[in-house]
């Protein structure tokens, strides 16, 4: 005779979801770019995704070199966040090299000149809009230090959001 099968209980969340609110607490204080990284990807694997979405934006916001609220500070922001999406699409380390090469002969207003004012989107721009990220954008960037810029070019930068469908209004300052 066959033993009756026991009933099976559900397993138990994964531990992102349980532990949320400590998550997001360590995401808050952390400075840790390999533990933020970790937490990143092994959210998007578990559908957490505020928690993945909250140590993305962490992990990019490191950025020892420049001053938190200075245009370098985002354009770097920016340019990390381009990396690590790479790095995870394509499973190696993926960096700038020809953009880093260029700031350090033109400078970062240069560079954030040329992406709003060319004729296409940049690849980066494409590809933080696709993922809900308009705000870590060249082209935001532009807007927020809009001080540093002449009034066409942030025309420009006004035109390539309004066309890839986001109010240039509704981003953060």
């Amino acid at each position: 005779m066959a033993a009756a099968k026991a009933k099976k209980t559900p397993p138990p969340p994964p531990p992102l979801v349980a532990n949320r609110k400590k998550i997001m607490a360590f995401i808050a204080q952390s400075e840790d770019a390999d533990r933020l990284a970790a937490l990143t990807r092994n959210a998007s694997a578990q559908g957490a995704s505020d928690v993945a979405n909250a140590s993305f934006r962490k992990l990019v916001s490191l950025v020892p070199a420049a001053q938190l609220g200075t245009v370098e500070h985002d354009f770097w922001q920016t340019v990390q966040a381009f990396e690590f999406t790479l790095t995870e699409e394509r499973g190696k380390a993926t960096r700038l090299s020809r953009t880093r090469q260029k700031v350090a002969k033109v400078g970062v207003v240069e560079i954030l000149i040329e992406w709003a004012t060319d004729a296409h989107p940049t690849d980066g721009f494409k590809m933080m809009v696709e993922r809900g990220m308009p705000d870590l954008t060249g082209e935001a960037v532009t807007l927020r230090h809009a001080a540093s810029f002449a009034e066409p070019v942030l025309e420009a930068a006004r035109r390539r959001l309004t066309a890839a469908g986001i109010d240039p209004n509704s981003l953060p300052r």
